[in-house]
């Protein structure tokens, strides 16, 4: 019988969950049972064009039911559209500066972010490489033909998510330093939601597993062991 997991991951736009360390380090020294799944096209590569549904379909095998679940960015909106699908899948949805709010511009805002954290290093190729690797990040340009395609699917289905067909207990926290996925975007997730709470952390990024996993994973340790009493 395999072990219990008290809370699944689902990453977002990164090929390797190598910025993760900490953050999972820090919530399995507690005791918490913690898994990432790997997403197919990155951190699990693939050739295949994905669309919503694939990744619906691929999380609903990878998750059991009634379990908490977490999504960063990409992720996120992942899992929300599999709580649109499935409402009962869930027991507890954490949205972790998560996409799914469709704005006209966002694909040109998110290449743009991508591109701008790395700038900086460009100039020196070894650098540049290093910190790609540690990071996670990457420019739209670099990303292999099918998943600029998967991720175009992606920013476009943001238009069909109905978030108000979501009745699963959600908490959202959320960086007031996100530029990638802003401050605005998670009032608006908030306010969509029949059954969420919302917290903003003022020091936070987009991606808080890097710039302050320390109080991401005690955020997530009172998040999660308040879900299970």
């Amino acid at each position: 019988m395999s072990e219990k997991v008290d809370l699944y991951i689902v990453h977002g736009w990164s090929y390797t969950i190598e910025p993760w360390r900490t953050t999972l380090g820090l919530l399995r020294e507690t005791g918490l049972k913690v898994k990432v799944l790997k997403v197919p096209g990155l951190t699990e590569p693939s050739d295949k064009v994905y669309t919503i549904d694939d990744y619906v379909e691929w999380v609903d095998k990878e998750i059991p039911e009634g379990a908490i679940a977490l999504g960063h960015s990409n992720g996120g909106r992942i899992l929300l559209n599999l709580c649109a699908k499935k409402p009962d899948k869930l027991k507890y949805l954490i949205l972790l500066d998560s996409a799914g709010i469709y704005e006209p511009s966002a694909k040109k805002k998110i290449v743009a972010s991508l591109a701008k954290i790395g700038k900086p290093l460009k100039k020196i190729p070894a650098l540049d490489k290093v910190f790609h690797k540690i990071t996670g990040t990457t420019d739209y340009s670099r990303a292999p033909e099918n998943m600029k395609i998967t991720l175009s699917n992606m920013l476009e289905s943001d238009k069909n998510l109905k978030f108000d067909t979501i009745t699963t207990k959600t908490y959202i926290l959320w960086g007031k330093k996100d530029t990638v996925t802003p401050p605005r975007q998670a009032t608006n997730i908030y306010e969509g939601l029949p059954n969420a709470e919302l917290k903003f952390y003022a020091r936070w990024t987009h991606a808080p597993y890097i710039s302050n996993p320390e109080e991401l994973a005690k955020a997530l340790i009172t998040l999660v062991e308040r879900m299970k009493q």
